[in-house]
């Protein structure tokens, strides 16, 4: 006959093993759909080269036959991890969801398709405003002083470079708010620090973008501009929080 503690372990341990399946099946979805965006990108690979040259003077060139193939799976993959995202997200959210009251569930769930849309935003301000403005200036630099012939390879790492961070970034005052539901930020804690994520910010904004001042402000601003926001939002969501904690203490 099993002992008490005998049971109670067995009985953790049935949970643990219940925890362990139930993150590898989130973890084959977000897979499959990784694999399955990652298809989608080779097919559309043409398409996609099609439009981010659409705009160039010059065809791109090759070195080898092995960096073609870099290019499909460069590309791929690029659109395989924006397009997983979201569904990263909801996989992650029907993990934890169990743990979660009604209440909670519905307002988490929220955040799912708010990734997406930040994320999306980001990318659209990467290539449209940064990307544009960084590439204009390095070109404008070599005007009449030498034929441009870029390898396709370094060209998309540019575009990626240059525009892919941004899509992360936008994602900050999400996380914020996510970070600070949790109990493991507060506004107060993020204004304290302020100075030295600017710091950092600004670092960021030279690395992204060439030795010119002009340009590095207008890579830097919008870090700055992202991270006030995130203040912002997680003051809203630490108000709630105190609220309701206040509700439930009168309770």
């Amino acid at each position: 006959m099993m002992t008490q503690d005998e049971q109670t372990y067995t009985g953790e341990e049935m949970e643990v093993m219940e925890h362990v399946g139930e993150l590898r099946k989130r973890l084959l979805w977000i897979l499959f759909f990784f694999v399955a965006f990652f298809a989608a990108g080779l097919v559309l690979v043409e398409d996609i080269y099609t439009f981010f040259t659409r705009n160039l003077d010059f065809q791109l060139v090759v070195l080898s036959p092995w960096e073609i193939m870099w290019i499909h799976i460069m590309v791929a993959t690029v659109i395989a991890i924006s397009a997983t995202l979201p569904f990263f997200c909801f996989q992650a959210w029907l993990f934890v969801r169990p743990g979660l009251t009604s209440k909670e569930r519905k307002v988490t769930l929220i955040y799912v398709p708010a990734v997406l849309l930040l994320f999306i935003g980001g990318l659209l301000f990467g290539y449209f405003v940064i990307q544009e403005l960084i590439f204009g200036f390095l070109m404008s630099l070599g005007e009449g002083m030498f034929e441009n012939m870029f390898t396709a390879d370094k060209y998309f790492r540019f575009l990626i470079s240059t525009t892919l961070p941004f899509a992360f970034f936008f994602e900050v005052p999400l996380i914020a708010m996510f970070l600070t539901s949790l109990g493991i930020i507060d506004p107060g804690k993020m204004k304290k620090v302020r100075k030295y994520a600017y710091l950092v910010l600004v670092i960021l904004g030279t690395m992204l973008s060439p030795p010119d001042f002009i340009l590095q402000l207008f890579v830097a601003v919008p870090l700055i501009v992202l991270y006030e926001v995130a203040v912002v939002m997680s003051q809203l969501v630490y108000k709630r929080k105190i609220a309701k904690e206040e509700e439930l203490a009168v309770e």
